[in-house]
């Protein structure tokens, strides 16, 4: 179930057809999900911004970073060109080394590379090993591989799918979340779609209810209870897409309203927790291809004035993948592996939410 679903819409601006980032036209999302045993309950999730050759035909992109303990790959290349020119994969903290392997194998094979030598990877995480053993070196490359290779266009599967299989989330079992929005033609009818890696604490607030405090789970309860299981450390992934045709130096602005999404959820954005959001543009024009690299060009862009709405789409987007990463997720049982002991991590108390929030 989807928080729009039960019964309460966030934000202002409508959904797009399918609240999901490949409303976004050209966007395309894989993943492979790896629930095995006692102790395997990890996974990847591809997110690829066109469905052509990404190394020839480049897409403007940016990156925001509101606490940086992480280990994203390719993020100088990202901030020094504003650009990628690859999938973005998400998986776990020990496969990103994996991942990058992954995704330059991918690259390399696509007609049009026979030449490349040098390829800008853009891998994610976020830290399961606490329902997942994660020491056991999975996905691996070939799994990381096929998450790339099984991206579509289309509704995207949520909750304990993918890169979020694992993950936890102010507590309960966080997971992968998606969202959209598309303004209205007076505003330049572009869409914004989000799409997260959940796996962090806080108080838990949806549409500004503290649904988490009301619920008896909240980072800091009862004065830093060493006992409690909603710690603050942890990360978020975020990817934002628009259609919007929009500059590098707009798209970092971009990037940064998914962590404004992020505080209106709650997040505590503590001193051990991951959280990045990575924003690019998918308008035709404004790739960057082998003819535009190779002489004076221009590229469309929208006003800063114009961009507003684009920025409120961007955190409403962001702000309702978030939560449905909660809504969609299961109770699951897997293996801590910093105790080496098996872990339940239960489901948000979705009627309880609603209860609170349709008062």
């Amino acid at each position: 179930m989807r928080l729009r679903e039960a019964g309460y819409a966030l934000g202002a601006l409508p959904a797009g057809p399918l609240n999901a980032i490949t409303d976004v036209a050209g966007v395309r999302v894989g993943q492979v999900t790896l629930i095995e045993g006692e102790r395997t309950r990890t996974g990847a999730t591809a997110i690829l911004p066109h469905g052509g050759n990404l190394f020839r035909d480049k897409v403007p992109a940016g990156l925001f970073v509101a606490n940086g303990y992480g280990k994203l790959a390719g993020v100088s290349q990202l901030e020094e060109l504003g650009e990628i020119e690859t999938p973005i994969l998400l998986s776990n903290t020990l496969a990103v080394g994996r991942g990058v392997q992954a995704v330059v194998d991918w690259t390399l094979r696509q007609p049009g590379n026979e030449s490349l030598t040098s390829v800008n990877a853009v891998v994610g995480e976020t830290n399961d090993g606490g329902l997942n053993d994660i020491r056991a070196e999975r996905p691996s490359r070939e799994e990381l591989l096929r998450a790339i290779e099984s991206a579509a266009e289309g509704p995207v599967v949520e909750g304990c799918v993918g890169a979020g299989t694992g993950t936890i989330a102010f507590g309960w079992k966080g997971g992968i979340g998606t969202s959209s929005r598309v303004l209205p033609q007076s505003l330049g009818g572009w869409r914004v779609g989000a799409l997260v890696q959940t796996n962090f604490g806080g108080l838990l607030q949806i549409g500004g209810v503290r649904v988490g405090e009301a619920l008896g789970q909240f980072y800091l309860k009862d004065r830093l209870d060493a006992q409690a299981e909603n710690r603050a450390d942890g990360s978020v992934m975020m990817v934002i897409a628009t259609d919007a045709p929009l500059s590098d130096r707009n798209i970092r602005r971009l990037a940064a309203r998914g962590a404004a999404g992020l505080a209106r959820t709650g997040a505590a954005m503590s001193n051990g927790s991951g959280d990045y959001a990575i924003a690019f543009s998918t308008h035709p024009d404004v790739r960057r291809t082998p003819k535009r690299r190779k002489a004076v060009t221009s590229y469309p862009e929208i006003s800063n004035d114009q961009a507003s709405p684009v920025f409120l789409a961007a955190i409403e987007a962001a702000e309702e993948a978030i939560v449905n990463s909660l809504f969609a997720a299961t109770t699951t049982t897997g293996f801590d592996a910093a105790t080496g002991k098996p872990r339940t991590i239960q489901a948000l108390l979705r009627e309880e939410a609603m209860t609170l929030l349709l008062k």
